[in-house]
């Protein structure tokens, strides 16, 4: 009986780490000061956990005891290095945590999440360390697993995370929400992040694999976490986008993993649910009037969603949302994707001439998906030699194995 009471108690224990990790961690952060400090105060704690809980039970409010218990485990290990005598001698930044589970509401622990995601995101960091601090200590997924999502050697990643907590310590950046004057600044940094996690997960730049479903997996889980802390148009609209842009993950690729293109998809296999939530949270961004870029794309993915077949596709909608989001957020992508849209309104011949002026300033010279554009346009147009040398040409940008096999087909097919 007591082994079973013991298993019972180390599996209540796994499952509020599972839960109350991240939570904890952002509190004991702010509580501390210092990130390392703190993890290791979580790790304590849980450690004091899996060690009293199975006996005694787990206590009423198990945040805050673990909060209470990784706080004070970090002060005696200050105390020992730096052979303190009284409490009072402790750090500045380590403030007194009660014991009292009335001191911990749910408000503060969110705010204490939310600080967390501004302070890894900060634009002071470098933008490939605010998204590997993200995963990190957010997100909660292990060094190694984010230097394999990224390619990375997990030595260099674990350097890139070093480097940008002393980054945070050094700089004294603020472990704080920003006011509301420098919202929209701040913000736009969290949801860039966030969007770069979800891109690589649902469209991987390199790798065998053309999707990673744990990338996209946690900028949702972020994204929905954002929005519940900060509920601003823009974090409704990122988050609309990722899962309109989600619920078509079964369709994408063959089971040999091979692209399948949006207009050859079996809309069956779309999720219908995500589709439901993401068009009423591009609804709810609209009715704010203060609403995005992300918004915008959001739009466009749910007129996407909305036909049952591809030739249903409001292409004249598509392309004036493209050309409100060129006004809101110029960029050469974006006038990509308006050319794109056009040639499927009115015709590749319509289309093509957009997207060499656009290859003509050499802004995206070195973007594969402009050259696949082009490509597939030539194609439809009868220019086969255009078409092959312009699929040559992506073949030699590409990184992702599932698209490398996508572009020789078409090689094939045009030589054929």
């Amino acid at each position: 009986m007591a082994e079973t009471d013991t298993a019972r108690g180390r599996e209540a224990v796994d499952a509020i780490y599972r839960a109350e990790s991240r939570r904890v961690l952002a509190t004991l952060i702010r509580l501390l000061g210092d990130f390392d400090l703190a993890e290791e105060a979580l790790h304590e704690a849980f450690r004091a956990a899996l060690e009293q809980w199975p006996g005694e039970g787990v206590p009423e409010n198990p945040r805050a005891w673990l909060v209470s218990a990784g706080r004070f485990k970090a002060i005696d290990a200050i105390r020992k290095r730096a052979r303190l005598t009284s409490l009072d001698d402790a750090p500045e930044h380590a403030e007194v945590v009660g014991e009292d589970a009335a001191e911990w509401s749910d408000d503060s622990v969110e705010d204490d999440r939310l600080r967390l995601i501004f302070t890894c995101c900060h634009t002071a960091l470098a933008p490939d360390a605010q998204v590997a601090l993200t995963l990190r200590e957010v997100c909660g997924l292990t060094t190694e697993e984010i230097a394999h999502a990224f390619l990375t050697p997990p030595s260099t990643l674990a350097q890139r995370i070093v480097r940008a907590k002393a980054k945070i310590r050094d700089a004294r950046i603020p472990y704080e929400v920003p006011a509301r004057a420098e919202l929209p600044e701040r913000l736009d940094s969290v949801l860039r992040v966030v969007y770069l996690v979800f891109n690589e997960g649902y469209s991987a730049s390199s790798g065998a694999a053309l999707t990673r479903h744990d990338l996209s997996g946690e900028a949702i889980r972020l994204g929905r976490l954002l929005m519940e802390l900060l509920p601003e148009p823009e974090a409704i609209g990122l988050l609309a986008l990722m899962l309109l842009h989600e619920s078509r993950r079964a369709a994408r690729t063959s089971t040999d993993g091979d692209i399948i293109l949006l207009d050859q998809q079996n809309r069956a296999l779309w999720n219908r649910e995500l589709i439901a939530e993401g068009t009423a949270l591009v609804e709810r961004a609209f009715a704010s009037r203060r609403f995005g870029p992300y918004s915008i794309q959001a739009a466009i993915s749910a007129v996407h969603a909305g036909a049952p077949r591809a030739e249903d596709t409001d292409w004249s909608e598509i392309v004036a949302l493209y050309e409100v989001l060129v006004r809101m957020n110029p960029s050469p992508v974006v006038e990509l994707n308006r050319a794109v849209a056009v040639a499927m309104r009115d015709g590749p011949a319509a289309g093509l001439p957009l997207v060499d002026a656009i290859l003509a300033r050499g802004e995206l010279a070195e973007y594969r998906l402009v050259h696949a554009a082009r490509a597939d346009l030539c194609r439809r147009l009868g220019r086969t030699a255009d078409a092959r040398a312009a699929y040559e040409r992506a073949l030699t940008l590409t990184q992702q194995d599932s698209e490398r096999r996508f572009i020789e087909r078409r090689l094939t097919e045009l030589a054929g």
